[in-house]
């Protein structure tokens, strides 16, 4: 257990350290999201082209990887649909956000750090992998339906035009593309370059869970917790639980990356999904759905990383 705290505690106290700083105003919001955008901007594109760039493709694209955690998210984002859809009687907009909510990890911000914590170098490509999913499957899926319920926006082929062209300016995107590539044309990359791109790479983690806690100082939530509490329950307890059973189902991957993936979706949320959800009117829901899991996820990730450890299958 001291062991498992080792890993926990220090990620968590980034995060309330971000807190403390935003609510004592010793960093503005604007600051706040200047670091944020560093982070994603320069940080985590280095971490993925010194990774991606330094190892041979087949040992950074996993094919039974990505097609066990395609398959777990997919599930979760179908179940939390329909369950929303005709269960809770939600609209067709407000159930795909609850649908991305649940099934969308925040595999730059909190993933990374915890599994880099906990497992080591493997972590860099379960997030790489992670982030292909998540934004060329799920979020355009969700933003799609979700537009469709809304009938705005010029039609879903629109959302969906407009959803890749943003991703193709993605950093992170363009910084696994340019790592595999990297790989593929076995070029190596000269050590004048390797430098800074390692010194960047080496900041993401830390930056990013502070960027988290800050961004948790102030949220709102005006009676929105019955919602909050049964999306936030599914995304840190049906999604690895899916994502378990689907590493199950497919052969001859890694118990090590198996381990990885489970990690991954035992985190929250992403970090805008309030900003997804601000655009459908939904801001207070998804606010206080991801404020509820951060903060449990300090206890569910303690007790998959417990699990895991005993368990010889991971």
């Amino acid at each position: 257990m001291l062991q498992i705290f080792q890993i926990t505690a220090p990620i968590f106290l980034l995060i309330g350290l971000g807190y403390a700083a935003a609510m004592s105003a010793v960093l503005s919001r604007e600051q706040v999201r200047g670091i944020g955008t560093f982070v994603i901007t320069f940080a985590m594109p280095a971490l993925l082209i010194k990774t991606l760039g330094t190892s041979p493709i087949q040992q950074t694209m996993i094919p039974g990887y990505l097609i066990a955690y395609t398959l777990g998210s997919f599930v979760t984002f179908v179940t939390a649909f329909c369950v929303s859809r005709w269960l809770r009687r939600d609209d067709l907009t407000g159930s795909a956000i609850n649908a991305m909510g649940m099934s969308v990890s925040n595999s730059g911000f909190i993933g990374y750090p915890l599994v880099a914590a906990a497992i080591g170098s493997p972590a860099v490509l379960g997030m790489a992998m992670g982030m292909l999913v998540e934004n060329l499957l799920l979020i355009p899926l969700a933003l799609v339906l979700a537009e469709a319920g809304k009938q705005q926006g010029g039609g879903w082929l629109t959302v969906l035009r407009m959803t890749f062209a943003r991703l193709l300016k993605n950093p992170v995107i363009i910084g696994i593309v340019l790592g595999l590539c990297v790989s593929l044309l076995g070029v190596e990359i000269p050590p004048l370059l390797l430098k800074p791109i390692d010194m960047l790479a080496g900041v993401s983690a830390p930056l990013a869970l502070f960027v988290i806690g800050a961004g948790l100082f102030g949220m709102r939530a005006r009676g929105v917790w019955v919602d909050a509490a049964w999306i936030a329950s599914g995304k840190l307890i049906i999604h690895p639980l899916a994502v378990l059973c689907a590493f199950l189902l497919i052969p001859g991957v890694d118990p090590v990356m198996k381990a990885v993936g489970v990690l991954f979706a035992c985190s929250p949320m992403m970090s805008i999904f309030p900003i997804l959800g601000q655009r459908f009117g939904l801001e207070d829901r998804c606010s206080a759905t991801l404020l509820v899991a951060t903060v449990l996820s300090f206890f569910t990730i303690s007790v998959a990383l417990i699990l895991i450890n005993a368990s010889p299958a991971l």
